[in-house]
């Protein structure tokens, strides 16, 4: 079987895919995510994880890379990680009470063969109104400072999720129902 390294750093695509059982090794992209404000948000999530696979790509001759993208839509705006405490609280503060998207796109790319698939989930989530108390503590306490949107679906921040409409494990990263149903493309059976 082929070797499939997961270009990223991400603990929580690394949990995902060990949750279902794909044997993978680490070899994040560092690549500099440059937004292009022409495109939607799910392209976008495409594009950079369409960048990540083929900087990764350059390190190995016969391997399946599979990278991936998250950031959160609001309102015309689109949030990646944030920077710092004050970023975060912004964030937050806009998502309170509102609902926004949470898209993912990710790239599965054989080195050998070159074939390439890219995908993407949206998933939609409200929050309920957040205090700013609430923002101070849970930034305090969670430092989300590597999450898009400044939190993690499944974690402390559920706390704040009234509804989710689509894909529960886009939202935390990693669409494990897209990405096992394309490895089989790749010859890999999740079962």
């Amino acid at each position: 079987m082929k070797k499939i390294i997961l270009a990223s750093a991400s603990p929580r695509r690394k949990q995902l895919l060990e949750q279902i059982g794909v044997k993978f090794e680490i070899c994040p992209s560092n690549i500099e995510e440059i937004l292009d404000p022409r495109l939607s948000p799910r392209k976008q999530v495409e594009v950079l994880s369409v960048q990540k696979a083929k900087k990764v790509a350059q390190e190995y001759s016969d391997a399946i890379i599979l990278s991936a993208d998250t950031m959160v839509s609001f309102d015309g705006e689109v949030f990646g990680k944030p920077k710092d405490a004050e970023d975060a609280t912004v964030m937050l503060n806009k998502l309170s009470g509102k609902v926004h998207s949470v898209v993912t796109g990710f790239t599965l790319l054989d080195t050998k063969t070159l074939k390439t698939v890219t995908g993407s989930t949206e998933t939609k989530l409200w929050f309920r109104k957040i205090s700013k108390e609430e923002i101070k503590n849970f930034i305090i306490r969670e430092k989300p400072y590597d999450k898009a949107g400044a939190y993690a679906v499944h974690e402390l921040a559920s706390i704040f999720v009234e509804k989710i409409e689509g894909d529960f494990f886009g939202a935390v990263g990693l669409s494990v129902f897209l990405v096992a149903k394309e490895l089989k493309k790749f010859g890999i059976k999740v079962l």
